[in-house]
């Protein structure tokens, strides 16, 4: 039987105003053209007229952060101490024993934007679709906001993980999770404007600091979590 494979990933493209200003990834490309010129600085004596129609490799020169693009977060990009005093692991002391693992989607893409995906909420939903999490799942959450990658909107879109949601995932045993949006916790506007009113500092990245008492690895900025034939 043929198998389908989904692409869960978005594309790391140049100039998109989907992150903030100072993380917006740059690539600079260097043309089949210009590869020849380069080509014969590497190999000296060499015309480039000799090359395939005076052609040369192409090659790009990205600009970005570790936060560009699909990607996976180490404990240690929350803290640096987790499982409460332990040194937080970095992405190259990740286990890939937990990178391959069973994945159930859970669709929170009715929920409002910048609204809390709570334990509870987590609960039901796997009572609706008949699922028990076991140790070691990988736990994808949908929230819809994939559908505006390239936007600006995309940095307020979707639902987001707190604290005691994150928490009571990992107490199942789960050690790597991700979402459709840019953040596992809800949209950064939304926690700034929360604090700005309430001046509660807790509310801060709560769902990333969870990894302070137990740690985890999150992907971000999945895509695709409604073609769930996968799972």
């Amino acid at each position: 039987m043929s198998q389908k494979i989904i692409d869960l990933s978005i594309a790391i493209e140049a100039g998109l105003p989907s992150d903030p200003e100072m993380m917006i990834p740059q690539i600079d490309y260097i043309t089949h053209a210009q590869g020849a010129d380069q080509m014969e600085q590497f190999f000296p004596g060499l015309k480039k007229e000799q090359l395939p129609k005076s052609l040369g490799w192409a090659i790009e020169f990205a600009h970005l952060t570790t936060h560009s693009g699909t990607h996976l977060d180490a404990p240690f990009h929350y803290h640096p101490f987790m499982d409460g005093d332990q040194k937080a692991m970095t992405i190259d002391e990740v286990p890939l024993e937990w990178c391959f693992a069973d994945g159930v989607v859970l669709d929170f893409s009715y929920k409002p934007d910048g609204d809390r995906i709570t334990a509870e909420d987590i609960k039901r939903k796997l009572t609706e679709i008949q699922y028990q999490i076991k140790p070691f799942d990988i736990v994808l959450i949908r929230t819809g906001a994939d559908a505006f990658w390239g936007s600006a909107e995309y940095l307020v879109k979707g639902a987001g993980m707190t604290r005691e949601s994150t928490l009571f995932l990992l107490d199942q045993g789960v050690k790597i999770v991700g979402i459709d949006a840019w953040s596992w916790d809800r949209p950064l506007p939304f926690l700034a404007e929360e604090f700005r009113r309430t001046g509660d500092p807790s509310v801060i990245w709560e769902a990333h600091f969870a990894g302070i008492e137990k740690g985890y690895c999150h992907m971000e900025k999945m895509a695709n979590l409604d073609q769930r034939s996968w799972v």
